[in-house]
């Protein structure tokens, strides 16, 4: 069966509470079962055999169905709920070395035969123009049925239950006193995606992932100030049980004392300072400064948009020093709960767990099928993804994360070499160039390492490095009980602009004399 629609979404949104809000079931915009799956093993292989037909050395599809819903809360009102779903199909093509691609919200044989027709035309003028010919690692054919772990399906969930703990959530911030405001979400994404290539590979997937975020801020009105907590970046591929499990009540009454104190801080006194990051900024130096710059298309200057290219050069592999001999960082796609997790990517390739950074030497590059061979490799090491059955996959990066120390080593054990230095959590302000070399990152909770302990809390602090000589500056990991996983579901790269769902895990982390700003310019 093939659905009338293309994308359905339905918003309830206002100033109403809880009670007064209805939304659409899923059981009408959601439609999935063995008689939809027939139809689009049928839309797949007909696509595949229609352009081996006309002329594709090589091809593949991906049937792909996706439910989104999204629910924002401020203080006691409810700000808009919205559920949207998603179903096609996108077939790529390779003739005569050249890549084309079709895409259709209709699934069926019909319109499978009309892509296929459109994808090899499109490649056909690609290879006219194109200054090489494309050339895939090989891979293994697989047939496999994969499914990310969940204990509770959040879709099952009624809006209800959501929006009370949006609720309670906001309302144990506002418990704080001098707290002003606070603005609470939850995303879900459910993800239902079927591949199939000529070289007979079939492979279903599903994976889950729920996102609880808010942000708290305290206004001091007679100064005109005000200072804000977010408490973000921590979407996990998970289950609804991320929200019943976790101590978020806990981490909103924290959040609402730390904005608080914030309010009153003192600015910080420019100057090189010794400083331990907390994983809640650390993934964020992570992705910026060492995920972006070891994708190979970067590298290579096929890809610029919304990241840049790299200081990396293709040759750099095995010769050049990244870091710290005590610094490794590895890129996983099988990773429990990361954000990049699969079974296969988006050209059926299993998911790899590789070294990028082996005690302080950069090593390996993030690659595809058509990439790994540019750099001599014969396998891909499976990063090739679309954001939607309409996106012309493309490599996107893992989970790039920092290996903890082989034994446990504390945060005080990593601020007792410290005499004067800072603690950084959160996000705050950051910027790096467009080649991922030059950068500085805020905080956003701030707090002054004396003689070893923490001490105060300042604030329009920055830290800013050049990506080797900050990871060079390392001295200090903490060991695996330290080690969390932080993530951002929205990763933008391309033109058009695709987002990915990426984490990275680490410990907290010491580096020495770094140059630290003060980002309003005051002290």
């Amino acid at each position: 069966m093939s659905p009338s629609f293309s994308r359905r979404e339905f918003i309830a949104s206002g100033t109403a509470l809880a009670a007064g809000i209805v939304v659409p079931g899923w059981a009408e915009i959601f439609q999935s079962g063995p008689d939809v799956d027939a139809v689009r093993a049928e839309a797949a292989d007909e696509a595949l055999a229609q352009a081996a037909k006309l002329g594709a050395s090589y091809a593949d599809i991906r049937v792909n169905r996706y439910r989104r819903e999204s629910i924002a809360t401020r203080e006691r009102q409810v700000q808009n709920v919205s559920r949207s779903a998603s179903y096609g199909m996108g077939l790529r093509v390779l003739v005569n070395g050249a890549w084309g691609f079709a895409a259709s919200h209709r699934v069926d044989a019909a319109t499978a035969r009309t892509l296929a027709g459109q994808a090899v035309a499109i490649a056909k003028a690609n290879a006219a123009l194109a200054a090489r010919k494309v050339v895939l690692a090989s891979a293994d054919t697989v047939k496999a049925t994969w499914t990310s772990a969940f204990t509770r399906d959040p879709f099952d969930v009624p809006i209800d239950t959501k929006l009370a703990f949006l609720m309670k959530l906001n309302e144990t911030a506002l418990a704080v006193p001098g707290v002003s405001f606070v603005s609470s979400q939850l995303l879900l994404v459910d993800e239902h995606k079927y591949f199939a290539s000529s070289e007979g590979s079939r492979i279903t997937q599903r994976l889950v992932r729920t996102y609880p975020q808010f942000t708290t801020t305290a206004a001091d009105r007679a100064r005109g100030d005000f200072q804000t907590r977010p408490v973000v970046d921590r979407a996990k591929l998970v289950g609804y049980e991320y929200v019943e499990d976790y101590p978020w009540l806990q981490d909103a009454e924290q959040a609402g004392h730390e904005v608080v104190e914030k309010l009153k801080a003192a600015p910080v006194t420019p100057g090189r300072y010794d400083i331990v990051v907390d994983p809640s900024q650390l993934f964020l130096c992570i992705h910026e400064s060492v995920g972006h710059s070891t994708e190979l298309d970067r590298a290579l200057g096929y890809e610029a948009n919304m990241a840049g290219t790299s200081f990396l050069k293709p040759g750099d592999a095995g010769t050049r020093r990244f870091g710290a001999t005590i610094v490794n960082l590895v890129a996983d796609r099988s990773q429990p709960g990361g954000l990049a997790t699969t079974g296969y990517d988006d050209e059926g390739v299993k998911a790899d767990k590789w070294s990028l950074v082996r005690g302080g030497m950069f090593v390996d590059w993030q690659t595809t099928r058509e990439l790994a061979p540019l750099v001599g490799q014969q396998r891909s090491h499976g990063c090739l993804h679309s954001d939607n059955w309409a996106s012309v996959p493309f490599p996107r990066m893992p989970n790039v994360s920092l290996q903890s120390a082989s034994t446990e080593v504390t945060r005080d054990e990593l601020f007792s070499g410290i005499k004067r230095g800072l603690f950084i959590e959160g996000r705050g302000v950051s910027s790096i160039d467009q080649q991922r070399y030059n950068f500085q990152f805020g905080g956003a909770v701030i707090r002054e390492i004396r003689d070893g302990r923490l001490g105060a809390m300042v604030k329009d602090a920055a830290y800013q490095s050049r990506t080797p000589e900050f990871w060079a500056s390392c001295d200090g990991i903490g060991g695996p009980a330290s080690y969390r996983l932080w993530g951002t579901s929205a990763d933008g790269k391309g033109e058009p602009g695709q987002t990915n769902a990426v984490s990275h895990g680490c410990p907290p982390a010491r580096f020495r004399q770094v140059n630290v700003l003060n980002t309003a310019g005051s002290s």
